[in-house]
């Protein structure tokens, strides 16, 4: 895929300063963070390095990239490293897309208390998966399943939901069996919806008894105990959101599908059209209308992109994708490798390049198989390193907080 014309960083730097002025003094620590990562990203503030072709003598500056798990642009070798990794947790089974999403009034509570309220759509959400895929009534299983939080729409507004990839079937009650589902259907949507609905507002509530909830400027009156639970009175009512996609056509199908999933920010770079005259110009779907819609055009002002992109920095040190029952990091090889033996594939798959290539350009190309030291100019010529270019800050890079 050519690079594309327009990144999420050229936005940053040209309207980056006028959002800082308007948002002033209100703009959080963790945006500034992210906003100086982005806007440094690949540029000299972060150093980098000058090589030339050893045959026809090109020249060519690579500068770093700031890493941060929010850049668009920093997410390509983390996302293939990741799908190299997780190959050995392949099953040879079927398998299954469910995505759990919470209605617009939790919505808003979410983006004043990011990680209190995260943190439960996770619980709920595992709790919901394995406590109905247990109940003989519907599979009768322990099931294993990765969740990745996802906090946005199409348009950048605040949509929290989590996308759970999931094998079809699970071990016996006494680990003796592998019981598969039906072909084609995982688990019913509207039970798993019931139940999620429940055991999230249970949590919340307790939550905000605890006095883990902060509401400020519009939601201050949720504060007081009866506007709390009036504003969630609706949802009470309301079907929860919770759908299962039709299965994978195959255990790599799966890899490829949800390494998209786990590295997405926001936007990402190759949806922007266009910015002019204060204002950005993106692509985007509305799947709420129609499954197969096509793309249309959104125009922002540039502030209001930012703000809107900034919406999804999450909580310092918040893990986004998480494991469950069998997938658990602490038995995880264990479970897999008895899953193995009932389905009759006893061998994991093997895992592309166990040993890492210490130099980032030759793990780039084993997990990508794209060289970045081929030159790009002539055939046959290789780049070499021939200046290393410090940082043009004295203070060393933000951190990344994944």
């Amino acid at each position: 895929m050519d690079r594309p014309t327009l990144t999420v960083a050229d936005v940053f730097r040209r309207y980056g300063d006028t959002y800082r002025d308007h948002a002033e003094p209100a703009l959080p620590m963790a945006h500034r963070r992210v906003m100086t990562a982005i806007e440094t990203c690949r540029t000299a503030a972060l150093g980098g390095h000058v090589e030339q072709c050893d045959r026809c003598g090109h020249t060519r500056v690579w500068y770093n990239s700031c890493r941060n798990r929010h850049c668009p642009s920093c997410q390509s070798l983390a996302r293939a490293r990741w799908i190299e990794d997780r190959t050995a947790d392949l099953l040879d089974t079927e398998y299954f897309h469910v995505v759990f999403t919470v209605p617009q009034a939790i919505a808003e509570i979410a983006a004043q208390n990011k990680a209190v309220v995260y943190g439960i759509l996770f619980r709920a959400t595992a709790e919901t998966l394995r406590t109905i895929a247990a109940d003989p009534r519907h599979l009768g299983a322990e099931i294993g399943f990765v969740a990745v939080l996802h906090t946005w729409g199409q348009t950048l507004m605040h949509h929290p939901h989590l996308h759970c990839v999931v094998p079809g079937g699970g071990l016996s009650p006494d680990g003796t069996r592998w019981i598969a589902c039906r072909p084609g259907f995982f688990l019913p949507v509207r039970v798993l919806s019931r139940l999620f609905r429940r055991l999230f507002l249970t949590a919340l509530h307790d939550a905000f008894e605890a006095g883990h909830l902060r509401f400020t400027a519009s939601l201050q009156a949720l504060a007081d105990p009866h506007g709390f639970a009036d504003h969630l009175q609706p949802a009470r009512k309301a079907e929860w959101v919770v759908y299962a996609k039709p299965p994978f056509a195959g255990p790599q199908q799966v890899l490829d599908y949800v390494g998209r999933y786990t590295h997405r920010v926001a936007i990402a770079n190759h949806r922007l059209l266009d910015m002019d005259d204060g204002h950005v110009r993106f692509r985007y779907t509305d799947y709420r209308a129609d499954r197969s819609a096509t793309p249309q055009t959104m125009t922002l002002a540039a502030t209001e992109f930012i703000r809107r992109f900034l919406l999804h920095v999450l909580p310092a040190g918040f893990h986004r994708m998480r494991h469950y029952g069998l997938l658990g990091n602490r038995h995880r090889t264990h479970n897999l490798a008895r899953c193995r033996q009932l389905l009759g594939t006893t061998v994991a798959p093997p895992i592309v390049g166990e040993t890492r290539p210490p130099d980032y350009r030759d793990r780039y190309e084993s997990l990508t198989g794209v060289s970045l030291r081929a030159c790009p100019v002539c055939p046959g010529g290789h780049m070499m390193v021939t200046e290393c270019l410090r940082r043009a800050r004295p203070y060393p890079a933000l951190p990344d907080t994944s």
